[in-house]
């Protein structure tokens, strides 16, 4: 459950911007959209609109049932609503399309810094109540964490802006958002079952609930 409201936002996105004609035809979203711009600017809007709404949602949501607020969710929430504001203001996808990556690198960047500031890396804030490991061990989680965001954003970058140039605007926007699901959630999967393996190197079969680490870590991946 946590896992789905963690992808909300994102799987809304997908969603309402394939859909997008049927909503703009069928529901009252038609009457606030300038129909004389290109289908491809109009589902962008209209996706942009609804993920915006669906990240307050998801805010909201992890509030009532927790009483507290996840930071990844209020830092994704900042930059979806000023981004994608400003496409929508606009009417210019590139806005959005910088959303993925410039979140992903401001993650890299925190857990960079969490090497230098306290007595723990990130990852094992986050881990370390459930799993003992050794700080070398600790270390290189969360230098692979780094790494992993780093990699994110440049992909996210690479598709959004450099990949398929010689296609039609609409072919491409199509690529991204298809990518911005399936391609940044497969890479995180995989990086996942790599760091669970990389974690059974060091850990006992006695060792509480490995199961809940992989999930714990699952989730420092959002949107």
């Amino acid at each position: 459950m946590k896992l789905l409201i963690d992808f909300f936002p994102i799987i809304l996105f997908f969603i309402s911007y394939h859909q997008a004609s049927f909503l703009i035809n069928n529901t009252f979203i038609g009457s606030l959209l300038d129909t004389s711009k290109p289908e491809v600017i109009q589902a962008t809007i209209v996706a942009t609109g609804i993920a915006i709404v669906a990240s307050f949602v998801q805010v909201g949501y992890h509030w009532l049932q927790t009483r507290k607020f996840e930071k990844m969710h209020l830092f994704s929430l900042a930059l979806i609503t000023v981004l994608g504001g400003l496409t929508i203001m606009f009417g210019d996808p590139d806005f959005v399309k910088w959303k993925p990556s410039a979140l992903n690198w401001l993650f890299a960047a925190v857990f960079f810094v969490s090497f230098f500031i306290g007595e723990k890396t990130l990852v094992e804030r986050a881990m370390g109540n459930q799993i003992e490991l050794p700080d070398t061990v600790w270390n290189r989680l969360n230098m692979a964490w780094v790494v992993f965001f780093i990699i994110s954003g440049a992909a996210n970058y690479y598709v959004a802006f450099h990949y398929g140039l010689e296609l039609d605007e609409k072919t491409r926007m199509d690529t991204w958002v298809d990518f911005k699901l399936y391609g940044l959630m497969g890479l995180t999967l995989v990086f996942i079952i790599l760091q669970a393996i990389y974690l059974t190197r060091h850990i006992t079969p006695e060792d509480e609930a490995i199961e809940e680490t992989i999930e714990h870590a699952t989730h420092k991946e959002n949107e």
